[in-house]
């Protein structure tokens, strides 16, 4: 429990500095690198909930074997006293004392175990739920992100039909408008002037 403690409070304090040291990069990949650090904690606590799994197994086998044995020199105890063997007796009433002293400390400590597991437990499952609604707040982040640059991108293409470089594309139409206007009243103009000069020659031919 000290150590979750310790680790959250190294957290705390150890964010605000790199925030500090990255404001100026993009958010989304600050919040990235704290996902990260936040994943690389849960597992730490997953191993040490793993830890906490296999130290109960242990008490829960200790205690099973202390309380077996003390039943065993109970049982020798019985017999041994009413064959009327006073030093085997003796032997084991001591033997059955001292598991049955274990078995009980052990339960003390089979209990303690399984009630620090349960708020390991409670407290990880927190963590967990914790990671996921980042997760799902920086993919929140990332689609705004995305319809932003989106629009960005987009009003810069359709804001340049304002731009000099369309004020040039008009530029240019105007220009070929009037070149097109030009060659067809040369054309035209072409064309009065043989047809003219055609009847001029009749004319005279007739003459």
């Amino acid at each position: 429990m000290g150590l979750l403690s310790r680790m959250k409070t190294m957290i705390a304090a150890d964010i605000h500095e790199w925030l500090d040291e990255k404001e100026k990069k993009n958010p989304i990949a600050v919040l990235n690198e704290y996902l990260r650090q936040c994943e690389q904690e849960v597992e730490k606590v997953r191993k040490l909930l793993e830890r906490q799994y296999v130290l109960k197994e242990q008490f829960t086998r200790e205690y099973r074997e202390a309380v077996q044995l003390a039943e065993k020199r109970k049982k020798q105890a019985d017999i041994a006293s009413k064959a009327g063997e006073s030093e085997l007796f003796a032997f084991a009433s001591h033997e059955q004392m001292q598991y049955e002293e274990r078995a009980a400390r052990l339960k003390q400590l089979l209990e303690q175990t399984s009630e620090q597991l349960l708020e390991l437990e409670k407290k990880y499952e927190q963590m967990k739920h914790q990671l996921k609604d980042m997760h799902m707040r920086r993919m929140e982040l990332m689609g705004r992100e995305n319809i932003a640059r989106a629009h960005y991108r987009m009003n810069r293409v359709l804001d340049g039909y304002a731009s000099p470089a369309f004020t040039t594309f008009a530029d240019t139409e105007s220009y070929l408008a009037r070149l097109e206007q030009q060659v067809q009243s040369d054309y035209y103009r072409h064309t009065i002037d043989a047809r003219i000069a055609e009847l001029e020659k009749r004319l005279q031919q007739e003459q």
